[in-house]
C-alpha cells in the first residue's frame, strides 16, 4: 500500500513496482551526457509513473474520424503507432499541464485516497518490455496535489526532476534514437523556462512503437495499477513520430478501463496535425 510519506516525495528512493526489477536494468548503468538545469533526484518509493501497456480489450475498428483502431488498457490512454522492430526513432508531443481535482475520499487498499495521473511521450511498451519515456506526473495525496517532471528507461528506475511544474504550464517532450544505441530524452516547461535533456546508451531495444499517453501509474509495493487522478482534460498538440504527424498514420486509439471493464477516461479523435485530448471519467 502506498502511504502518505512524512518527508517530501522527491527525496525518497524508488523501489520498483510489480515486476520486482529494482537495480536490474542496464539503461541505468549506461547513463551518460546528461545536462540539468537543476539537480535530478530519484524518487517515488514503489511507484512507476510510466511502464508497458497492460492490455485488456481486443483491437477493434472504430470507424470514427481518422482513427481506425481502438484497444482497451488498464493503464494507458492516448495514441500509439506500431510496426516492426526498429521502425521508430523519434516521438514528440506538447500539452498543457492539467489541473488535478483531489479529494480526501477514494478507494482504500491500493493507495487509500491517493490518486495519480501521468502524461508522456515515448518509444516502446505497446508490445515490448521496455519503454523510453519522459513527461509529467500528478500525485493527489488526499486533497493535496503535487506536480513533477520525470523520465524513465523502463524497467530501469524512474527519476524525477526538481524543477517546478505547475498547472497550466506549456510542456513538451521528445525521445530520439540516434547512432547505434543513443536515446535522448528531453522535457521542456516553456512557462517556467527550463529544459532537461538526458542521454542513455542502450542497445537491443525494440523501437517497435511510438506513443503519446495519459497513464494510470503502476505500482505500489503491494502491486496493482493505482487509481487515476481526476485530471479534467489534457490537450495534446503536435504529436509526431519519425518527424511526421501521428494523426496521418492511422494510429491505434487507447482508452483506460478498470478490471471490470468500466471506462476511466475518454480519448478524442486525433487530427491530421496530431492533436487530441483525454478526459477523465472516474477513478478505479
Amino acid at each position: 500500500m502506498l502511504r502518505r510519506w512524512s518527508i517530501p516525495l522527491i527525496t525518497v528512493v524508488l523501489a520498483f513496482g510489480a515486476l520486482g526489477l529494482a537495480g536490474t536494468a542496464s539503461a541505468a548503468t549506461a547513463h551518460s551526457a546528461t545536462t540539468h538545469a537543476r539537480p535530478v533526484v530519484v524518487s517515488m518509493r514503489g511507484l512507476n509513473p510510466g511502464g508497458i501497456m497492460v492490455r485488456r480489450g481486443l483491437l477493434r475498428e472504430t470507424g470514427r474520424g481518422v482513427r481506425a483502431q481502438e484497444v482497451e488498457s488498464e493503464n494507458w490512454s492516448g495514441y500509439a503507432v506500431t510496426g516492426a522492430n526498429g521502425a521508430y526513432s523519434s516521438v514528440s508531443a506538447s500539452w498543457t499541464q492539467p489541473t488535478a481535482t483531489c479529494t480526501s475520499s477514494g478507494r482504500h487498499g491500493r493507495g487509500g485516497s491517493d490518486t495519480y495521473a501521468a502524461f508522456w511521450a515515448g518509444l516502446d511498451g505497446y508490445s515490448s518490455d521496455s519503454v523510453e519515456q519522459t513527461g509529467t506526473l500528478i500525485e493527489c495525496v488526499g486533497s493535496s496535489a503535487s506536480y513533477y517532471g520525470w523520465y524513465e528507461m523502463y524497467p530501469a528506475a524512474l527519476t524525477t526532476y526538481s524543477n517546478t511544474v505547475r498547472p497550466g504550464d506549456a510542456m513538451s517532450a521528445s525521445v530520439t534514437f540516434s547512432g547505434s544505441e543513443t536515446y535522448t530524452l528531453t522535457l521542456t516547461d516553456a512557462t517556467q523556462g527550463w529544459t532537461e535533456t538526458t542521454a542513455f546508451n542502450e542497445s537491443g531495444l525494440d523501437r517497435s512503437s511510438a506513443e503519446v499517453i495519459t497513464e494510470a501509474p503502476c505500482c505500489t509495493n503491494s502491486g496493482g495499477i493505482l487509481p487515476l487522478a481526476d485530471f479534467g482534460t489534457v490537450d495534446y498538440t503536435a504529436s509526431t513520430d519519425n518527424g511526421s504527424s501521428m494523426g496521418t498514420q492511422s494510429p491505434t486509439e487507447i482508452i483506460i478501463v478498470d478490471s471490470s471493464g468500466n471506462q476511466e477516461d475518454s480519448t478524442s479523435s486525433i487530427s491530421s496535425s496530431g492533436a487530441f485530448s483525454n478526459t477523465w471519467i472516474r477513478s478505479t
